[in-house]
């Protein structure tokens, strides 16, 4: 039992989750820009275009970043905990000041925004969503399993 969930498939199962994770949500958030932003605003943290900018950034940072999981590039498991780790700062932000504010997880509008307004169960979703990381790099270090150099940076 323990052999099957350190395996090669365990390992691609966790990265393709969390590419799709990353994938849906930055493309959910990528169709609704201006909506987006407006999300972003409620939080207060940005000044006003940048509101826009960050709605831009930061869909196509979680596209890019789950294609590179996806095909287990190195640097973007990295890359993907940093921006996961941003994301629940900023939930936190909006739990202290008790914003009853749509998430901004998926999309502006999305089900789970509209129906809950729950700033804590997104945080805990980000927490498992940490977790899953954390395992892949223990997966890494334990059983060997080594991402691939980025292709335009490697050496021939």
């Amino acid at each position: 039992m323990i052999d099957r969930l350190m395996s090669k498939q365990v390992y691609f199962l966790l990265r393709c989750m969390l590419a799709a994770v990353f994938l849906y949500a930055g493309a959910g958030k990528l169709l609704h820009v201006q909506g987006f932003a407006t999300v972003i605003s409620g939080y207060g943290l940005l000044p006003g275009q940048l509101n826009y900018v960050a709605a831009l950034v930061l869909p196509l940072a979680e596209i890019l970043i789950a294609l590179g999981l996806l095909w287990d590039v190195k640097g973007f498991l990295s890359s993907y905990v940093v921006l996961l780790v941003v994301f629940m700062a900023v939930l936190a932000h909006g739990i202290n000041m008790g914003l009853d504010v749509d998430c901004g997880c998926f999309a502006p509008g999305d089900p789970e925004g509209e129906a809950y307004h729950s700033l804590r169960e997104a945080l805990l979703r980000d927490t498992f969503l940490l977790v899953a990381c954390g395992y892949l790099y223990f997966l890494r270090r334990v059983k060997g399993y080594r991402s691939r150099p980025i292709p335009l940076l490697a050496t021939r």
